[in-house]
């Protein structure tokens, strides 16, 4: 297997929209990481806290607000699928709706890494800052 390797967009639609969440999560946690690093000189504990509080669903609640109107058609649809999906666990910290959205934001991330889109990932997270 190839790191960073990618996948046709038929592949990728055919992964389930938990599973591109699973992936959607990391690549959501590592741009925050980086940036965090890059931006600051906090320590470990501060730099864990910050990411926490920002890939939490609440978290990424008020970026949703502002990128939803961004997505494409595929984009939209993979959100759906993400947000709709029947999930195997229930957010200790967030509302159903708040935890049923971000699994749909991080599907579509999921979707657009395994499918080699990064400079639209990062677009869309540029939205955040």
């Amino acid at each position: 297997m190839n790191f960073f390797g990618t996948v046709t967009d038929g592949k990728a639609r055919n992964i389930s929209p938990v599973t591109l969440a699973f992936i959607g999560d990391a690549v959501y946690s590592l741009y925050v990481r980086e940036k965090l690093v890059l931006s600051t000189d906090f320590g470990t504990g501060t730099l864990q806290k910050l990411t926490s509080s920002e890939v939490s669903a609440h978290g990424q609640s008020g970026l949703l607000e502002k990128i939803i109107p961004l997505f494409t058609e595929e984009e939209a649809d993979i959100f759906r699928r993400g947000r709709n999906a029947k999930k195997p666990t229930k957010s200790k910290n967030a509302s159903v709706a708040e935890y049923n959205r971000s699994t749909g934001f991080e599907a579509v991330l999921g979707y657009l890494y395994l499918t080699g889109r990064l400079e639209r990932i990062s677009r869309l997270l540029s939205y955040k800052d």
